[in-house]
């Protein structure tokens, strides 16, 4: 509950302020998808292309924000639940800041991506549903969590012992079972195309 005592301090530098010196509109590009889907690996490709064309990005991946401001989290419904509304704040500050943000989280619910857009209603928002078999994604198991899981090491892991409801109006489908991360990094840059976001970054 917020303290009578804290006021929101309205600041002399807008984020409109800041997009205009960056040459480039701000928004959040969030990807979703089970664990080793590549929902990361592309972020960081998407990035790479945007930072070559002097975008000012940053990428929030689901492992290195619980080795900081989340560190203290599990993986339970409640924590899951805070572990996405310190990141959506987050995103929101960065976002204000005049970046592109990108987002690489699991997200396995339904109620919480809907109260991720929600944050960002009317703004530059797209969810990415970055779809891979649990089969595949369990092939591939980069970090052995799926061995761990199954032996019983891991609890609440997504696909396993704890459901992963697929989204069911994303903004974009990458079937990385078919896709490389190229054609995937290829059809996201034909995609922000098409919704006019790309071509705003290219008029400054």
């Amino acid at each position: 509950m917020h303290s009578p005592f804290v006021m929101r301090h309205n600041t002399s530098v807008t984020r409109a302020d800041r997009n205009r010196l960056n040459k480039h509109e701000s928004g959040l590009i969030r990807f979703t998808g089970l664990s080793a889907s590549g929902k990361s690996t592309i972020a960081h490709a998407v990035e790479k292309e945007l930072f070559k064309r002097s975008i000012r990005t940053y990428v929030l991946d689901g492992d290195n924000v619980r080795h900081g401001i989340n560190r203290d989290l599990g993986f339970s419904r409640v924590d899951r639940a805070e572990n996405l509304r310190r990141i959506v704040e987050i995103a929101k500050l960065f976002v204000d800041a005049g970046i592109v943000v990108l987002t690489a989280f699991i997200s396995p619910f339904q109620k919480d991506r809907e109260y991720v857009r929600s944050q960002f209603a009317n703004d530059h928002f797209f969810e990415i549903y970055v779809k891979c078999s649990l089969e595949e994604c369990e092939r591939r198991d980069p970090k052995g969590q799926y061995k761990r899981a199954r032996a019983g090491i891991i609890k609440d892991y997504t696909g396993i012992s704890s459901p992963y409801e697929e989204p069911q109006n994303p903004d974009l489908v990458l079937d990385t079972e078919v896709m490389s991360p190229n054609d995937a990094v290829a059809a996201i840059n034909r995609f922000l195309h098409e919704k006019g976001f790309l071509r705003c970054w290219e008029k400054g």
